[in-house]
């Protein structure tokens, strides 16, 4: 008989019925970080011919107010019509609504160069197949979209402004800290809709939003795309989360500066996607930096596609709820993340290693490791492992959590060494630290329903880390 945490993650696995790693996966070696290596070494990003399509030739105007969504258009459609190669957009500033990427086709955003996205709801019609807050519908197109391409890239040194502030879609939210008063357009009613259609379960096809729905678009979204690279770009007032793969595979996200702080201003979030790479990358943002996702609640167990073999390294994480996170949108279950000699520390970084979910979401974590990693000031918790996350217990699906393992971390200071919250009936199993210096805390930890907490080397204001009896 098969335990209900064999059982999940078998089925999990079935969803990827293609090896990612060859021969050796991070469960088959005795050193997971061998695994991360394959990954980071098959996670190339994709090569492209020395054609060049200028977008002023397709008659783009660099001015900030020429409607130039024709003329990018255009020319994305002639370089994929010829085989690929480089859609430039040189020296200025170019406005635009939806961008859609086509296969081997660049778009490459030279220096001093501006892509300015319209603050018209409109510019992002047709809706197309999305995910909001891990549930598929149809709805404004994120501002640049692919849908079941190859060999795509965002890559250069220019500038992604997606106009978003209080006044343009950020007040959508419904909160007053972001420009939205009483009466004026807000998400919610549309945001309960759709989480009712999909617990009962209504065909995607007919989950249709858009316009009047006020669901905003992610910024950055190849959806069931392979070999994807986005390099160089920084990327400024999005309307909701920055980078979004979703069911795709083999995603190189490097040298990328977010800066972006709307509310859900997510830096980067892999969701239900396998093999990627985020690499040299700077997050300054509205919440996560960086949040591993796989689908919520009965929609994500409906297309249940965990995402898989991720790696972040060399990255900067300044504001933001989490730094590295896992969830709450983790229905699909996650495994084999890694993250390595990244740096982390703001007032406003509220926690560093941060894992959020509960007996709605569900799903597993297998896998997670951590190594090198340099924590100057965190707000909250250095490590924050939450089953009570938004709903909490009782709800008839609780998560398999475990296989953390964090070492060779320093810490500064911060609120709380650990917080670590399982259920009495689901609880969290095996996390280890090893080598780390919590630094300065002011808090005592907090462990509760944990099986198989090791702590070896483990410091706390300069003596070893005591947990609490009875916590």
């Amino acid at each position: 008989m098969l335990s209900r945490r064999d059982a999940m993650l078998a089925m999990a696995a079935s969803a990827f019925a293609v090896p990612v790693l060859g021969s050796g996966t991070a469960g088959a070696s005795a050193d997971p970080w061998a695994a991360a290596n394959r990954v980071v070494a098959k996670v190339r990003g994709p090569r492209f011919p020395h054609r060049r399509f200028d977008i002023r030739k397709f008659g783009a105007v660099g001015d900030g107010s020429t409607d130039c969504t024709a003329a990018l258009r255009a020319a994305i459609e002639a370089c994929h019509a010829a085989g690929g190669g480089h859609v430039d957009v040189p020296e200025g500033r170019y406005l635009t609504g939806a961008i859609h990427l086509l296969s081997n086709v660049d778009l490459h955003v030279t220096t001093g160069a501006t892509l300015l996205f319209s603050t018209d709801p409109k510019a992002y019609l047709p809706a197309v197949l999305t995910r909001f807050e891990g549930v598929e519908l149809y709805n404004y197109s994120p501002l640049i979209y692919a849908h079941g391409q190859h060999d795509i890239a965002v890559t250069g040194s220019g500038v992604l402004d997606g106009q978003a502030d209080d006044e343009h879609w950020w007040p959508w939210k419904g909160s007053g800290d972001h420009g939205w008063e009483p009466g004026e357009p807000r998400q919610a009613e549309a945001r309960a809709a759709l989480f009712a259609q999909a617990e009962q379960g209504t065909p995607v096809e007919q989950r249709v939003y858009g316009e009047g729905g006020y669901l905003r678009p992610s910024f950055i979204q190849p959806y069931r795309c392979r070999n994807v690279l986005i390099e160089g770009v920084t990327i400024v007032n999005s309307p909701m989360w920055e980078i979004h793969p979703t069911l795709s595979e083999r995603v190189l996200v490097r040298d990328v500066t977010v800066r972006s702080h709307g509310p859900n201003n997510d830096g980067c979030n892999p969701e239900s996607s396998r093999m990627v790479v985020i690499q040299g990358c700077t997050f300054d943002t509205g919440d996560d930096c960086v949040a591993i996702k796989s689908g919520r609640n009965a929609d994500g167990r409906r297309v249940n596609v965990p995402s898989e073999y991720i790696v972040v390294e060399g990255c900067t994480f300044r504001d933001g709820h989490g730094g590295m996170t896992i969830g709450s949108e983790m229905s699909g279950g996650v495994r084999e993340v890694f993250i390595r000699d990244c740096t982390m520390s703001s007032p406003n970084l509220d926690i560093a290693l941060r894992f959020k979910t509960n007996s709605v979401r569900g799903g597993f974590i297998d896998g997670f490791h951590a190594r090198d990693l340099q924590i100057g000031q965190v707000g909250g918790s250095v490590i924050d492992v939450n089953f009570n996350y938004e709903e909490g217990p009782g709800h008839g699906f609780n998560p398999v959590v475990g296989g953390i393992d964090v070492r060779d971390v320093t810490v500064r200071t911060a609120n709380r060494a650990l917080n670590l919250r399982g259920y009495a009936d689901a609880p969290i199993r095996g996390v280890t630290l090893a080598d780390v210096d919590f630094g300065t805390i002011a808090t005592p930890s907090v462990v509760e329903h944990v099986e198989g907490l090791v702590l070896r080397n483990v410091r706390a204001n300069g003596e070893p880390l005591i947990i609490p009896s009875g916590s």
